[in-house]
């Protein structure tokens, strides 16, 4: 069966969410602090987590943060209502969604089908997490590269996790901002673009070919991973991110 973790630190509260998803088929699995969460994580693998902010311990931001180091599970945050701020710091942390408490069980139970539904299975740190061409290894804030391994900043690393997470899909220049930079106004968008191109370059020159990236630029939307091909064609490495049709054209 399906494992779940719930970390919750209400005992009554763990223990309904335990009962509910037993009952929906699911194998629940409890923390009840934040340390206990990520032994957890470490010894069950499970396929999401269920995550309540206000915990002991470590809370649930150190907790998603941690997480996120390691894995690209599915996390859905349990956020107080109306705790809007939280909410929206909990996307950009990297949380899948959100459910404000309290909350009714057929939404939360919806709501995980939904999350397992068009998440894959989850990748882990140890090895990396990426697929057969391109690696991230989360704590060397590398990336393997067709075997060859390449450091990246913070930023740089971040940029990749999103667009790697994301696989095949297209994440625009907005959402990179929100997701990597916290730029709530939006503005800067140039230095995504700029970006981009750093880490094209980099992952271009640890492959030792100037046509190898995995990165594509879609022409006024943004950027994607793609991760069934090696590379996209574009020029050298003083072109700018390209379009699907090799145009050197951020979005």
């Amino acid at each position: 069966m399906t494992r779940i973790l719930v970390v919750e630190d209400d005992p009554d509260l763990g223990l309904a969410l335990r009962v509910l998803l037993t009952r929906a088929s699911y194998t629940a699995v409890h923390a009840a602090d934040g340390r206990d969460a990520l032994r957890l994580l470490f010894a069950e693998r499970p396929a999401l987590m269920i995550l309540d902010i206000g915990l002991p311990e470590l809370d649930g931001w150190e907790v998603l943060e941690r997480t996120r180091d390691m894995s690209d599970l599915p996390v859905l945050l349990l956020t107080a209502r109306g705790a809007e701020t939280d909410r929206v710091r909990g996307l950009r942390a990297g949380a899948d969604d959100y459910l404000p408490k309290p909350f009714g069980n057929e939404e939360l139970l919806a709501r995980v089908e939904a999350l397992l539904r068009r998440s894959g299975p989850a990748r882990w740190a140890g090895g990396g997490y990426g697929d057969d061409g391109l690696r991230l290894v989360p704590e060397r804030r590398s990336a393997l590269w067709q075997g060859q391994e390449t450091r990246l900043s913070d930023i740089e690393y971040r940029l990749l996790q999103v667009l790697v997470r994301n696989r095949g899909r297209v994440i625009t220049t907005d959402q990179l901002l929100d997701r990597v930079w916290d730029d709530q106004e939006g503005t800067g968008r140039e230095r995504v673009k700029f970006a981009v191109l750093r880490l094209r370059r980099k992952l271009r020159q640890a492959a030792g070919d100037e046509a190898a990236d995995p990165l594509e630029a879609v022409r006024g939307l943004g950027y994607r991973y793609r991760p069934e091909e090696k590379g996209n064609g574009d020029g050298g490495p003083d072109d700018g991110p390209q379009d699907a049709r090799g145009r050197a054209e951020g979005p």
